[in-house]
Order: C-alpha cells, then sequence, then structure tokens
C-alpha cells in the first residue's frame, strides 16, 4: 500500500491506496490561517504537522494493520519556512496568496534586468507569491529574523523534514521559488546574491535537491510509531501540490490538460522540454514526473463564487440551478473577480470589479454566473497562452468546481472541448501517494514508468463527462471579449 498526503491551504489530506490505485483510507484536518489587511497571509508550520499526524490517523484506522511501503506529500506552492541552525522554525511562513510582498517582487524583477533579464537568467518571471520576494521581505521587514536563517524550505520539503530528519527539495516545487534555474534544475546563486548581498547567507541555506525516482529516506522511528506506520515505511521526493495534481490526474505525458478549480484556479500541461514565456504570464515550471509542466495561475476561484452566492443568501447546492436559469455573457453582467488582487494577470493590488449593470440584468442569478463567467475566463485567458494556438484533446477538471455539472459545461461550451472528471477527486494526496510508488518501485528494481502507474490508477468518472455544445459557443465568445475589454479598460491600460 502507498499514503499520499496533501498539505494545502485550508487543510491536510491523507489518502491511503493499493497498487491499482483503489482508495482503501482516507483523512483530513483543517488548518488556521493568519490573514491581514495588508495582504499579508501565514500559517504556523507546526499546524501542519498537528493537520499531517491527524489526517493520517484517520486514513490508517479504516485499514488495521496497513502494511505502507512509502509515503509521498504534496505541498502548496511557493510557501516560505525559514529554520534557524537548530533547525527550528524563525517565524510563521508566508504563504503562495500573500501579497504583502509586492513591492518586494517588483524591486527583484527590476534589479535582475525586468522580464527579459530574469527569462535570461532563470527562464521564469517571479510574480508576487513567489518564494524568492518573500525572503527580501523578510530582510527588509524583519532583519533579526533574516539575520538568523540557516535553512530555507517549502512547506512539503519542511514536512519531508519533520517525516525524515532529512533536508532536501525537488526539482518541481523548487522550479516555484524563483531562486531557481528552471532549465538547468539548479539553484540560482545570481538571484539569492541580490538579497544577501552576496554573502552566500542564503546559498548555504539551500536543501539538497532530488529528483523523482530518488527517495528522502525513511520515517524517523519515533514518527512511524506515532503514526502508525511500519519502521521501513519510505518517504518519496513528493512535490508540490499542481505538480502532484498533474501526476493524479495522467498528466504525465504531451497532449494532457489538468484545470483545477479549487482556492485558486491553476491550468497546466506537460511537455517534455522547457517552455519560456516573454512575459512571465506563463509559469515555466519542472514537473515532478521528469517533464516540465507550464502553469498559469489565477488567484480568485472557488473563494469568489461561494462569496457572491452567500451576499446573495444562496449555497452551492444552488449554483447549478442558478446556470441553468441563465444565458452565456449573464445578459451583458461582466465580474473582473479580482477580491484577493490577482497573479495572472500580474495585478497584486487589484480589487474586483462589476461591469455592464442595469436594472435588466442585475438579478442575483445573473450576479452568480457573472461570478463563475470571469473566474472561468481568467483560467481561459491561461490555457490559450499555455497552449499557443494548439487545441487539447480534452481536459481534465479537478478541485471544488468540478462537483457542479454547470459550471463543467460551462467550460465545455466556451472551449469547444470535452471535460472529464477523474473518479478520484483528491488528485493531489492521489499523485503523492503514485509519486511514493514510482520511486519505491525504482529503489526496489521494480521500475515502471509514470504513464503506465497512471493508467492503471487514474480512473475517470463515466457519469460526469461534459460535451461541448456547438449552439453555445458564440455566446460565450462575446462574453470572453466582453471581459478582456473590462480587463483592458480598467487594470491594463493603467499598468
Amino acid at each position: 500500500m502507498f499514503l499520499g498526503i496533501d498539505c494545502g491551504t485550508q487543510g491536510t489530506k491523507a489518502l491511503l491506496i493499493d497498487e491499482a490505485g483503489k482508495p482503501l483510507g482516507r483523512g483530513y484536518a483543517r488548518h488556521a490561517l493568519i490573514e491581514r489587511a495588508n495582504g499579508a497571509r501565514e500559517q504556523e508550520p507546526s499546524w501542519w504537522v498537528e493537520a499531517l499526524k491527524e489526517a493520517v490517523k484517520q486514513a490508517l484506522v479504516q485499514v488495521p494493520g496497513a502494511r505502507v511501503k512509502a509515503l509521498g506529500v504534496s505541498g502548496q506552492q511557493h510557501g516560505l519556512v525559514v529554520l534557524d541552525e537548530e533547525k527550528k522554525v524563525i517565524r510563521p511562513a508566508k504563504l503562495w496568496n500573500d501579497t504583502e510582498t509586492a513591492p518586494q517582487n517588483a524591486a527583484l524583477v527590476r534589479e535582475l534586468g525586468g522580464a527579459a533579464g530574469c527569462i535570461e537568467k532563470i527562464g521564469i518571471v517571479p510574480l508576487t507569491g513567489y518564494t524568492v520576494s518573500k525572503l527580501l521581505w523578510l530582510k527588509e521587514a524583519e532583519p533579526e529574523n533574516f539575520a538568523r536563517v540557516r535553512h530555507v524550505l517549502l512547506p512539503h520539503d519542511y514536512l519531508n523534514f519533520w517525516l525524515t530528519g532529512e533536508l532536501c527539495a525537488e526539482y518541481g516545487d523548487a522550479s516555484g521559488t524563483a531562486f531557481f534555474d528552471v532549465r538547468s534544475r539548479s539553484w540560482s546563486k545570481e538571484v539569492l546574491g541580490k538579497i544577501d548581498g552576496g554573502t552566500e547567507q542564503l546559498w548555504g541555506a539551500l536543501p539538497r535537491l532530488l529528483g523523482p525516482e530518488e527517495l528522502v529516506g525513511r520515517l524517523r522511528p519515533e514518527v512511524a510509531k506515532e503514526l502508525g506506520l511500519p519502521a521501513a515505511c519510505v518517504v518519496s521526493s513528493g512535490g508540490g501540490d499542481n505538480m502532484m495534481g498533474a501526476i493524479g490526474t495522467g498528466n504525465v505525458k504531451e497532449g494532457v490538460v489538468t484545470m483545477s478549480l479549487g482556492t485558486s484556479s491553476t491550468v497546466y500541461s506537460f511537455c517534455e522540454r522547457p517552455v519560456t514565456d516573454a512575459t512571465g504570464s506563463v509559469a515555466s515550471f519542472c514537473s515532478s514526473s521528469g517533464g516540465w509542466l507550464p502553469l498559469v495561475c489565477t488567484m480568485n476561484a472557488t473563494n469568489v463564487v461561494t462569496q457572491t452566492m452567500g451576499l446573495v443568501g444562496k449555497t452551492v447546492a444552488d449554483l447549478d440551478g442558478a446556470l441553468e436559469a441563465t444565458q452565456p455573457g449573464a445578459d451583458g453582467l461582466v465580474f473582473l473577480p479580482f477580491l484577493n488582487g490577482e497573479r495572472t494577470p500580474d495585478l497584486p493590488q487589484a480589487r474586483g470589479s462589476l461591469v455592464g449593470i442595469s436594472a435588466n440584468n442585475y438579478t442575483s442569478e445573473n450576479l452568480i454566473r457573472a461570478a463563475v463567467e470571469g473566474v472561468s475566463f481568467g483560467v481561459l485567458n491561461g490555457l490559450e497562452l499555455i497552449l499557443a494556438g494548439r487545441k487539447p484533446e480534452v481536459i481534465f477538471l479537478i478541485g471544488g468546481g468540478a462537483r457542479s455539472k454547470e459550471w463543467r459545461q460551462l467550460l465545455a461550451d466556451a472551449t469547444g472541448v470535452p471535460i472529464q472528471v477523474p473518479v478520484e477527486e483528491e488528485a493531489g494526496c492521489l499523485g503523492a501517494a503514485m509519486q511514493a510508488m514510482f520511486a519505491y518501485g525504482q529503489s526496489a528494481g521494480a521500475a515502471e514508468s509514470f504513464a503506465a502507474i497512471a493508467d492503471r490508477c487514474v480512473k475517470i468518472s463515466t457519469e460526469e463527462q461534459s460535451v461541448p455544445r456547438a449552439d453555445r459557443k458564440a455566446g460565450y465568445e462575446a462574453a470572453m471579449e466582453r471581459y478582456r475589454e473590462g480587463l483592458e479598460r480598467l487594470y491594463l491600460d493603467s499598468n
């Protein structure tokens, strides 16, 4: 058996599977969140550990005597965990959706020579939310804490450290730091030197890098005992949540697209070669399966829809009814959903807007549809950037938004592409377990490819497929054009 653990923004999940990918046990525990009006979003790493313990115990109690061979950890990307010389956490981790560091990000991009200079040096353009600006923020805002930094980790790295005592990172998650060259798969001393002044304090704080076939190590004996896992259980390199979501949806070969609609929305597609984007809109990440994973992320997704529905006295149970009762384009009502700032396009200080309100279209149902369309059009714009004119054969949809039949249909109609939903909703957990299966097989001399593992473990729901309706395409094209016009007029023209 294999165990996948996914440490997200809102909580930690655990999934126990057998060799065929069949789910045997599940667990979940919530996290608290520190939020401040200036855009700060932070969590204590100890909260992740406690949630991991609870989620794993819940999963294992469903399979008494489970003999887990290996586990893998999926973690929210970009978070900054800093440890002192005693390997103790110095301060709360700043998260992926923290926008307090926007000024530092802008300063670093300028220092590195703008977007073109960043592409030349590391193959990627840092965006607000990436790890690198958090380090500069720490130096400027909390110099005493910065001086204590001896180890720099990402959330999933920290959990691997707690599990094994080893300080390691892997290519996929590391590529979201922006102090890592995504083409050569190596840390960038030059970028870190812009922060620590060339002292190499940060260079010496970096963990060693692992490939997807490598193991971090065995569980610490006390951890194995506390979790109820075999002492021989090993921990794979794991990766960032998007990278594990890719593996968990079979996105390990070219031609597959995965779209995730959760607290944030992401869209990505596996590539055999590095992808560069001079605008910085496409994150040219490495995958955690040996290739690359160009990705676009927007910071406003299901949270916008849920908040909108609550505002008009509705719940998520009413979502499909509201979409069924309205037409593509919401009668001209356009919602630019930047409630938390935005990452793509890079508008960390932006606020949301409603455009095109009239006496006729200003209804609760149209407002809900406009919220869903605003979120959807943002991520579909990102998909166009990744594909560069190519049309995908199928889009695998995961995350909370995938549960809505009408939202799935909206995406199929708007793209003209079939939408399919994997049976296993927790793609990050499944991907982490599959990554553990891959690494364990490599170490045990029974190696098989990620594609072979995906063929066996990733199942597609036959009930939740959505086929595009050609008669709706024109309506969505017009609505998307209004969305883009509003975006240009209200946000991009002034930047």
